[in-house]
């Protein structure tokens, strides 16, 4: 189980300014979170923070248990968390195959485990896995490529940020049935921050982060109609259903 226990997070080069405040939050093992709400509420804090991409000001993250505040990132990867990134890296010189086996720790990775990761994400280990992940490859691909990584490396925790990020609606739709795959195996638990309803339908629990702290919480049904309702309610012709002439 993830746990969160009263985080904050301040940046003193900006005066001090709050990014989390006084935030405590639960997830089960083996469920899907997704985190959701409004640019600059906190969502991608609350996400480097768990992974140690940032260390909070004040609270306490716990994971199965341990306090793993201030473990560095290598030592939370270690117990089986895995981020990952909006945009991720590109490596020129490095194949699909060397991804996989780095990410796997093991030197003597086979073809056929290669192929079972890539598999799982929609990939052809025969058209990938001697490609480089450079600009040749579409954002839909690295990304698919990236979870296949985190497959491979066995994450407990997965935590991706904004996925849907610059790809496009082939490779969304892709990623979307991965996601789903994965969840119904039940072999990790998932935190993905989205805006998509698509994506949000797949919750087990819905989180909306704004202004630093957990807005509303719960099912994708109860949460959607009151996201609807944020984002529409400062604007008396749409909350109305109306339209400009």
């Amino acid at each position: 189980m993830l746990e969160l226990q009263h985080v904050s997070y301040s940046v003193p080069e900006a005066g001090g300014l709050d990014i989390l405040r006084d935030v405590s939050l639960s997830v089960p093992d083996h469920t899907l979170v997704v985190l959701t709400g409004p640019n600059g509420g906190g969502k991608t804090t609350l996400a480097k923070l768990i992974m140690g991409l940032a260390a909070p000001t004040s609270g306490r993250i716990l994971w199965n248990g341990e306090d793993i505040t201030r473990l560095s990132i290598t030592e939370r990867a270690r117990r089986g968390i895995s981020y990952g990134f909006q945009q991720p890296p590109r490596f020129k010189g490095i194949t699909v195959r060397d991804l996989l086996t780095m990410a796997s720790g093991d030197k003597t990775l086979s073809k056929d485990r290669c192929c079972h990761f890539l598999t799982r994400v929609g990939l052809c280990a025969n058209d990938y896995l001697d490609r480089e992940v450079d600009t040749s490859l579409s954002g839909g691909e690295v990304k698919r490529i990236e979870i296949a990584s985190i497959l491979a490396r066995g994450a407990q925790l997965m935590i991706f940020d904004e996925p849907e990020a610059g790809i496009d609606l082939w490779s969304f739709s892709r990623l979307t049935e991965t996601f789903e795959q994965l969840h119904a195996k039940g072999s990790a638990t998932m935190m993905i921050i989205s805006h998509q309803e698509r994506i949000i339908s797949l919750a087990d629990e819905v989180v909306v982060v704004g202004e630093g702290k957990i807005l509303h919480r719960g099912s994708a049904d109860e949460i959607l109609p009151k996201i609807l309702s944020d984002t529409l309610g400062s604007c008396p012709v749409l909350s109305k259903g109306g339209a400009a002439q």
